[in-house]
């Protein structure tokens, strides 16, 4: 076999950037938390927080709140489940370790800077910058903590020791408010950055670029000749 030939097979055989299976985890999660997040504003316009602020009914889900709350365990279950196992395979391949850390906070100042003037560049899918290993890492520390909170919120007496942690229900519902806040704030502006660079989406579509190695995350991407 010729080295241009071996070369064709090595690089029909080398693993794409996002593997098949956490593909459909981060498009299940996806899912999951626009169903909460929906469903969440029609629960919260049942008993408001914020005395001014209620959520229109052309984008809530839910024709009633115990609908809603339907909707929401769906979910709440959804995520919970697909997020372990997500949580499970990015610690377990190493993923994490690999693509998310370190974090720079130089770096991260830097590079948010260069975003907001528009000057900061992804020519290399296979690499996170350190503008996205922060909203990535931010992101699953607030759904974790979304999780606890509305746990506390769902039985405040059975986990009356995660009602503490909030201080009491009120805390609770004002601590899963931030953390909606902070989660919708996430994909505006992921959803703009994906934009920004269309390639991405294709990536989470497809697999992104096929890299040498079995460790996809962080192996170099397989240039020019490759196959998108």
């Amino acid at each position: 076999m010729s080295v241009a030939n071996a070369d064709l097979v090595t690089h029909a055989a080398a693993p794409r950037m996002h593997p098949l299976i956490l593909r459909l985890m981060h498009w299940t999660n996806a899912g999951a938390m626009i169903i909460m997040i929906m469903s969440g504003w029609k629960i919260y316009n049942d008993e408001v927080i914020f005395g001014f602020l209620h959520f229109p009914e052309e984008i809530v889900l839910g024709i009633w709140a115990q609908h809603a709350l339907q909707w929401h365990f769906l979910g709440m279950w959804i995520l919970v489940l697909n997020g372990l196992a997500y949580l499970t395979f990015g610690v377990v391949s190493g993923r994490f370790r690999r693509l998310l850390l370190p974090i720079s906070p130089r770096e991260v100042i830097r590079e948010a800077i260069a975003a907001l003037t528009f000057r900061l560049k992804h020519a290399d899918l296979t690499h996170y910058n350190a503008v996205q290993k922060t909203l990535y890492v931010g992101v699953i520390l607030v759904v974790i903590l979304q999780v606890i909170s509305g746990l506390a919120i769902w039985k405040p007496v059975q986990f009356s020791y995660l009602t503490a942690l909030f201080y009491n229900f009120q805390g609770a519902r004002l601590a899963h408010f931030i953390g909606m806040t902070a989660i919708v704030l996430f994909l505006l502006v992921h959803v703009t950055l994906a934009l920004l660079v269309p390639r991405t989406i294709l990536a989470m579509l497809t697999g992104g670029p096929r890299v040498e190695t079995d460790h996809a995350e962080t192996a170099a991407p397989i240039p020019p000749t490759s196959n998108l």
